[in-house]
């Protein structure tokens, strides 16, 4: 299926403080992305951190997003698993609270064949009726979705498009030209947002746009436009910001963005740790050479 979300997505952070979710300053980050023109909140991805959540929290984050969000902005909810049955039970679950749509990551650790991750696929989405997502993001699950595969994928009904996190140009070229006429491709890493939006791309599924969620937006609309010469010129500005946002490994860099901006997201959920000082200096120099007012 295609057209099932079109423009700026934001991989949004979650905010924990010693109680569990941090609902007043979620709450905060929702409304800071609405206001600022996003068009899809991506919940629960990596960025979400849900590997460090019960599902006790986030079944209570599905149903809370999905009221606070009130129709005015897609909701996707990630769903992905390396156990296809929990998988099943997190894609149910959000498409009874109300999501517009899945997204779903490989399996990873117990990675599968290439067979198999179209069985996968096909196994979540038969479960439910809404669109979803295919995750692409070997670095950080180590199996990566082949352009042949997810041209076999594309052929499952409900299947919007594949969030495109692999870093090969060569290979999202590939992809572009199999399944061009069956669903879309999404950005899923900013540094790559000008090239795949405009080869085609519906869309990204946006890291720093929680930092700049309206410069985000602004660069998808640019690019729709036509406007590459303007995309280009925003896209110079925003990658050093962009590059700052991935010094540690994400979302470390993005939450301590968040909390420089004067939100009290706190910091992200053991086995990740606190930025250290001499990357926090390097985001801090980021964000003020692009212009933000940061908290120091």
């Amino acid at each position: 299926m295609k057209g099932f979300f079109y423009g700026s997505g934001t991989a949004l952070i979650t905010p924990f403080n010693e109680n569990g979710v941090d609902y007043e300053v979620y709450g905060q980050l929702i409304e800071h992305q609405i206001a600022n023109g996003t068009d899809a909140l991506i919940l629960l991805g990596t960025t979400g951190e849900p590997s460090t959540m019960t599902f006790e929290e986030e079944h209570e984050l599905m149903q809370y997003s999905v009221k606070k969000v009130a129709g005015r902005a897609k909701v996707i909810f990630g769903c992905g698993s390396n156990n296809t049955k929990d998988a099943v039970m997190t894609a149910k679950k959000a498409e009874e609270y109300g999501a517009d749509g899945l997204l779903a990551v490989t399996p990873y650790y117990n990675k599968c064949t290439q067979n198999g991750l179209v069985e996968y696929y096909k196994t979540i989405c038969q479960a439910v009726s809404i669109p979803v997502i295919a995750y692409n993001v070997p670095g950080r699950t180590g199996l990566e979705i082949q352009p042949a595969t997810m041209a076999k994928i594309a052929e499952i009904p409900n299947i919007a498009g594949i969030k495109d996190a692999g870093g090969n140009m060569s290979k999202t070229m590939e992809t572009f030209r199999l399944v061009k006429d069956k669903c879309d491709v999404y950005s899923g890493e900013d540094a790559l947002n000008v090239p795949i939006l405009a080869c085609g791309g519906a869309g990204v599924i946006s890291v720093v746009s929680n930092i700049v969620p309206a410069k985000v937006k602004e660069l998808c609309d640019l690019v729709k436009a036509g406007k590459l010469s303007e995309a280009m010129a925003l896209n110079d500005k925003l990658l050093p910001l962009t590059n700052a946002c991935f010094v540690e490994v994400n979302p470390i860099p993005v939450k301590e963005a968040m909390n420089l901006l004067g939100f009290n997201a706190g910091v992200p959920r053991a086995p990740l740790t606190k930025i250290e000082d001499h990357n926090r200096e390097k985001l801090m120099k980021a964000m003020q050479d692009f212009g933000l007012e940061v908290k120091a």
